[in-house]
């Protein structure tokens, strides 16, 4: 039976923004220093989240057969989350809710939940290219309902916090000499007057 092509094209999306995910998350593991990979990791956490979006906004996609058909071994992706870690250091540990109606606190490795979703994708792709659109639509929509979506607005919220952290936060020391020179200031323009 013959895919629809519209739901051709629609894989077609989804791959190519899976695709470059998969790419940018080795190449940041690999090639990234401390500084640049936060903001690198939140940009394509962000973007891959909107390609889960649209498949969470989609019919539900059907499996073909109760089981998987086997596209070979997972991909060994030992080494990206230990760069990811080491890039990560004192911030790759989080905690999160993972689900706001059932309130509970997780605590989580940044790195951990990184490989899982880039796992998760990286199995649909394989989906995709042996040309099996329909199990790799499938396979991304169900893992990202019920795993990868999950983990990546969590990733998502942990790596913006860090930057809010860098930008926003002010040191209590500086920030106090910044006002008393500031009072100073004004006192000596008023006693001047």
């Amino acid at each position: 039976m013959a895919v629809e092509t519209e739901t051709v094209r629609f894989a077609d999306e989804i791959a190519s923004s899976v695709s470059v995910f998969l790419d940018a998350m080795r190449v940041i593991a690999s090639q990234a220093t401390a500084g640049q990979s936060i903001p690198l990791l939140l940009l394509q956490i962000s973007q891959v989240s909107l390609a889960g979006a649209k498949l969470g906004a989609q019919r539900d996609f059907a499996p073909r057969d109760e089981y998987q058909p086997d596209v070979g071994p997972d991909a060994d992706l030992d080494d990206l989350r230990l760069r990811l870690a080491a890039l990560l250091g004192n911030v790759d540990t989080m905690s999160y809710i993972f689900d706001p109606y059932l309130p509970e606190v997780v605590e989580s490795q940044l790195s951990d939940d990184l490989a899982s979703i880039v796992s998760d994708l990286e199995l649909g792709m394989r989906h995709y290219r042996a040309g099996d659109v329909e199990e790799a639509l499938w396979w991304w929509q169900f893992s990202y309902v019920s795993s990868w979506g999950a983990l990546a607005g969590a990733a998502m919220k942990a790596l913006l916090s860090v930057i809010a952290h860098d930008r926003l936060d002010v040191d209590n020391d500086s920030e106090l000499d910044q006002i008393e020179a500031a009072e100073a200031a004004l006192d000596g323009g008023v006693v001047g007057a």
